[in-house]
């Protein structure tokens, strides 16, 4: 299933329990069920907050605004958030958020006092993406600039800072029950870094080159599902490190985003094409159940520690992928 959205989208997501998906607009626009005229410069993020009550968007024009889901009407805006355009927002607890700009710095922000608690100078280039570990109270931060930031969020300092990579990098997760972060990259290799070794990757995967890598979204502890600029989404497995298999073509143009939907029966899709588009997820993930057994006889003596910069592997051409699937997904945008 697919709606057009008009213009070209930035950011993508999910209510956090309910059947709404809403996406940010180059124009400062968001749409939700109501098209909200958000931003004067075009709106970068989007995020749900306070248990999907509100959803909050970065802009262009350096701020923070949060909308009441029902009515559609102004909570709270922050002018002036940051001292440059806004590029990405996460959530972290029940009541506080942080934003990154394109000059590096983040700032957690408590949504209930509508105030800001913190600030970190992590990086000399736009964040790129976030990623949240509440046991530790980390947040990881990619950058323009080409290295990745562990912020603590007890003492706000920028715990530790990877050495410059040689492009930039474009979205984070983090896998294999903690121990692995992954990075996506403007060249399309994949950076594994090991926990608490985060000077220089320890593992990087290039079979996805030379696509730029523009969003990565975390499946389970061994598998992530990739969005390129070619259009073209893949499911990766990580260590060892293969592309799965192709799962969907979005269109010709990048992907700028991907998001689950509440109950995962949905994977939400935005593209330069101006579309939001729905997947089935078990449908587009059932062709890949025999290719996953198949690789996994092949790697059965494959070492976790295995490098894949020599000699990689080549996806298979002519590869079904799916169109985005209608039936089920219709009913998500009864409303719209």
């Amino acid at each position: 299933m697919e709606a057009s959205l008009g213009e070209i989208p930035f950011g993508l997501d999910f209510h956090p329990s309910k059947e709404l998906v809403a996406v940010s607009l180059i124009t400062g626009d968001l749409h939700l069920l109501l098209d909200v005229r958000a931003h004067s410069e075009s709106c970068r993020t989007v995020r749900f907050i306070n248990g999907g009550q509100a959803v909050a968007t970065g802009s262009k024009d350096c701020s923070i605004l949060a909308t009441d889901v029902e009515t559609g009407s102004v909570i709270a805006r922050l002018e002036n958030a940051h001292e440059n355009a806004i590029n990405s927002l996460i959530n972290l607890t029940d009541s506080t958020v942080a934003s990154g700009d394109d000059e590096g710095c983040i700032k957690v922000w408590d949504t209930r006092q509508r105030s800001c608690c913190g600030s970190f100078n992590a990086h000399e280039d736009y964040v790129s993406d976030m990623n949240f570990i509440p046991d530790s109270m980390k947040l990881l931060t990619t950058s323009g600039d080409g290295t990745l930031s562990v912020c603590n969020l007890r003492t706000y300092k920028v715990q530790t800072r990877s050495e410059f990579s040689e492009d930039e990098l474009t979205s984070v997760v983090v896998m294999k029950n903690g121990r692995k972060v992954i990075c996506g990259s403007q060249s399309g290799t994949l950076l594994l870094y090991s926990w608490g070794f985060f000077k220089d990757c320890s593992d990087r995967f290039v079979d996805l080159s030379p696509n730029s890598v523009e969003a990565l979204l975390k499946l389970d502890e061994d598998r992530l599902i990739t969005a390129s600029e070619n259009g073209l989404i893949s499911l990766v497995g990580i260590l060892p490190n293969r592309i799965i298999q192709p799962i969907a073509e979005h269109s010709d143009y990048p992907v700028e985003g991907l998001a689950f939907s509440h109950d995962r029966r949905f994977l939400g899709s935005i593209s330069h094409d101006q579309m939001l588009k729905l997947w089935d997820l078990d449908d587009i993930l059932q062709g890949s159940a025999n290719a996953t057994k198949d690789q996994a006889a092949m790697s059965d003596s494959d070492s976790d520690e295995m490098d894949v910069d020599d000699n990689p592997s080549q996806s298979k051409k002519g590869t079904k992928v799916k169109n985005a699937s209608k039936g089920a997904a219709s009913n998500f945008f009864a409303d719209l």
